[in-house]
């Protein structure tokens, strides 16, 4: 990540506005069918036994590839790609094509948000692609310049967190002045690697996912590629109807390198930074990480209800999508921004009764609302933790 940029004279009082957006997942190709399938109720988890040789079974929301090589040659998209690369191509075209930035701008950015990046080339490799595109600056810089983008593009891998850290690092660069957009992509893909990874820590269970239930059992993981394009804006002159980063927070309380703190140390902090100041009233729901793991879960009802957001709506968008890594932060954010728009906060899927200690209020029915602001928080390995506040003009 780019910390402490300079200013450049003027630019203090710019805001980073949503302009355009794209998800790409096992739910569609589009946000509008995302959004859709939520609001229906549909998941995109499946059962998988066997698959790619695995001894133990997964639950997963696994995108049809076929579809998507598909899909990327209705867009247009050809030449020596990954999967992954092709992927992150068609969610960044999709959203760019909703708005006037230009990708060939000098004052145009691409941040990737990614955990995993091209790591599926260690089961095989693509044809005509370097084993240098396993680093992660690498894949980024392929994507970037298929775009024709001329600047060098920032990679954040922040573990869970870095889609929310990517967010928060566009809002910094348009407040510095240092560009005019940021386009904002998360992406991961699973592997044999990945999910091997993942059971080998006894966090994953072969059944649906239930965000802060108390018969949770463990998390699910996904494929996803999610796509905000921000532009920076005076903030006395934000267009009625659009979303901005109003505040946002990282913090690391380096408990474990994989256990999160049991008092939500790092998370509390993040609430803590962006509620200050900030009326709680106006606020529609907090969009939590809510992996359904025993301790992630509860370590952010902890925070939550230090933060004094324990009577506030909380959701939870894993049942629908599973963890979508370096994609979570961004594809959440996306679709808590167009719940509000459409005046309702989206129900936690298979969630029943209260499994964590702290009286949270965690949505099991879809509710209306008619504030204009909510909370996404990210927790991760290593104590890292993200909150940022969005609110709607």
């Amino acid at each position: 990540m780019v910390l402490g940029v300079a200013r450049q004279p003027g630019s203090s009082d710019m805001v980073a506005v949503a302009i355009a957006d794209n998800i790409v997942s096992p739910l569609g190709f589009t946000t509008r069918d995302n959004y859709e399938a939520v609001k229906q109720g549909r998941s995109g988890l499946k059962r998988y036994s066997g698959e790619w040789g695995l001894p133990e079974p997964f639950m997963a929301a696994l995108i049809d590839r076929e579809k998507v090589l598909a899909e990327c040659g209705k867009e247009g998209i050809s030449g020596s790609f990954t999967f992954f690369e092709r992927m992150a191509l068609l969610s960044v075209l999709k959203a760019v094509r909703q708005c006037e930035v230009d990708v060939t701008s000098d004052r145009t950015l691409l941040i990737l948000s990614t955990t995993k990046g091209n790591v599926d080339m260690l089961r095989a490799n693509a044809e005509g692609v370097g084993e240098e595109r396993l680093l992660l600056g690498e894949a980024a810089r392929t994507i970037a310049a298929s775009l024709g983008n001329p600047n060098h593009p920032v990679v954040v891998s922040n573990a869970c967190i870095s889609g929310v850290c990517a967010q928060i690092e566009a809002s910094r660069l348009i407040a510095a002045g240092r560009y005019d957009y940021v386009i904002v992509c998360g992406i991961d893909i699973l592997s044999p690697f990945i999910v091997s990874g993942f059971q080998s820590l006894k966090a994953l269970t072969d059944e649906p996912c239930r965000p802060f239930d108390e018969d949770r059992t463990g998390i699910n993981l996904g494929d996803a590629a999610a796509t905000i394009i921000y532009k920076g804006v005076a903030a006395d002159k934000l267009p009625e109807g659009t979303w901005a980063i109003v505040k946002s927070a990282i913090r690391n309380d380096a408990f474990h390198i994989s256990s999160p703190s049991r008092q939500g140390e790092g998370s509390y902090r993040a609430l803590r930074q962006v509620l200050n100041g900030e009326p709680k009233d106006d606020i529609a729901f907090v969009n939590a990480h809510g992996t359904a793991t025993l301790f992630n879960d509860e370590m952010e009802s902890v925070a939550i209800d230090r933060a004094g957001l324990s009577e506030i709506p909380v959701n939870s968008l894993k049942g629908y999508y599973g963890h979508t890594m370096g994609a979570a932060g961004v594809l959440e954010s996306v679709l808590s921004m167009k719940a509000v728009d459409d005046g309702v906060v989206l129900p936690t899927r298979g969630f029943e009764n209260l499994g964590v200690s702290r009286r949270i209020n965690v949505v099991a029915k879809e509710e209306h609302t008619d504030k204009k602001a909510f909370v996404k928080m990210m927790s991760g390995f290593g104590g890292c933790n993200a909150a940022i506040l969005f609110r709607k003009k």
